[in-house]
């Protein structure tokens, strides 16, 4: 009988893989990654295979820790929120308006409803802007490289109405503590509502290519599954956990912002694969337009901000120009940051990756005392290590796309 030996080798190392079957080995480590397409990211596997059967998976995190949280503490709040657009960098607008959610239940701040109705917009815009590359990318992870075209090109459409908004295509830093940064401009609702009606069509297109393909239900049906016990085990949240049967969804469940008002379905899945979790994202891109049509037809006249949180939120530039108060009211917010009271708050949005959670703690003043972020890749990567034994070594690249992870949120 004889001896298996066990060596360490990367991907794409074709000639050790050849030495090792000359050797007669069954059974080798394997790293995917940290830098490799499969993995979407700087992610680590560490691997153990019997031939191409995967029988351990290791996932190694933490290359691309920046120190988020610590930076925070430097930091006045308002300062902050660019650095969230820097966690799920796919979805930053829904990250800057969990944020800001945040800080306004600590300080007890309540915005308007004209700007709950744009943040409610900018948030649904976000989730669908994420689930078009999620989709696309997972196609291409399949072998499927058409639907990519057509969901990164309505992408494309919904940066150009960002940029109309916000200034800014990828990193928008568009929400405030009290409000957010400006207004919507003039005839830009008109223009979301135009591209509401077109996306449609191409999500259909999508469906043509993949919904009913037989190799990419091949590919992904069984492949992946996650049971709603071990779902909830291990901390999944958003699309991953409901594609598990499990009916959980933070905007009808505790609901923020006025989602209360809109009417929408939560989609869930049966068997928590691979193509339910597929099944469930291009179902919440439907529900996604239906609220912000919603938003649009029932859009609220009135302040864009809180008016009468005159310590959190800067006036208007006007104001500044032609009123004492104001000048010195937007210089003490400008050098101090907006002052929060002392407390401790924890708050978490439905973003398109999963529950987005800031735990805040403040003593008082413009900068926090401790900010700790629950990032929901975070959580969703946590289940490889149990879901991954037992399948091929072909079937990493389906599984990693289903999870429609992002690293810069992971790590943070």
């Amino acid at each position: 009988m004889s001896s298996v030996t066990t060596k360490e080798i990367s991907i794409g190392d074709v000639g050790a893989r050849a030495a090792l079957a000359e050797e007669g080995s069954e059974r080798m480590a394997l790293n995917v990654g940290p830098s490799h397409p499969t993995t979407h990211g700087v992610l680590r596997l560490m691997m153990e295979l019997n031939g191409d059967l995967i029988e351990k998976c290791e996932p190694v995190l933490g290359y691309l820790h920046r120190g988020d949280e610590k930076i925070a503490e430097n930091m006045t709040y308002n300062q902050f929120v660019p650095y969230t657009d820097r966690l799920d960098y796919l979805a930053p607008l829904a990250n800057n308006v969990a944020y800001a959610l945040t800080v306004e239940n600590l300080a007890g701040v309540r915005v308007p409803e004209r700007c709950e109705a744009i943040r409610v917009i900018i948030c649904e815009m976000a989730r669908i802007s994420s689930h078009l590359l999620g989709m696309g990318v997972f196609g291409m992870d399949a072998g499927a490289w058409t639907p990519f075209m057509y969901t990164f090109t309505e992408r494309e459409k919904l940066y150009t109405l960002f940029e109309e908004l916000t200034g800014a295509r990828f990193t928008t830093s568009y929400t405030r503590i009290g409000g957010v940064a400006r207004d919507v401009p003039e005839g830009w609702l008109d223009r979301v509502l135009k591209f509401c009606e077109e996306l449609p069509k191409a999500t259909d297109e999508v469906e043509k290519l993949l919904t009913r393909n037989r190799i990419f239900i091949d590919r992904t049906e069984g492949i992946g599954e996650i049971s709603a016990s071990d779902a909830i085990a291990y901390g999944l949240t958003g699309p991953n956990l409901r594609a598990c049967g499990v009916d959980l969804d933070l905007r009808k469940d505790k609901p923020y912002s006025g989602y209360d008002k809109y009417d929408f379905d939560v989609p869930i899945g049966t068997r928590g694969d691979c193509y339910d979790r597929y099944l469930v994202r291009i179902e919440e891109v439907r529900q996604s337009l239906r609220i912000i049509k919603q938003a649009i037809a029932d859009f609220p006249g009135g302040a864009w901000y809180a008016e009468d949180a005159k310590k959190i939120f800067a006036p208007p530039k006007e104001k500044i120009l032609s009123s004492m108060e104001e000048l010195i009211q937007n210089f003490m917010i400008v050098t101090e940051g907006p002052q929060i009271p002392a407390g401790e708050t924890y708050f978490e949005a439905e973003n398109p990756k999963g529950a987005l959670g800031f735990y805040l703690v403040s003593k008082g003043g413009g900068v926090p005392y401790r900010l700790k972020i629950r990032a929901p890749s975070f959580c969703n990567l946590s289940i490889l290590e149990k879901l991954v034994p037992g399948h091929m070594l072909a079937d990493i690249t389906v599984i990693l796309g289903s999870l429609d992870f992002v690293m810069g949120e992971c790590d943070r």
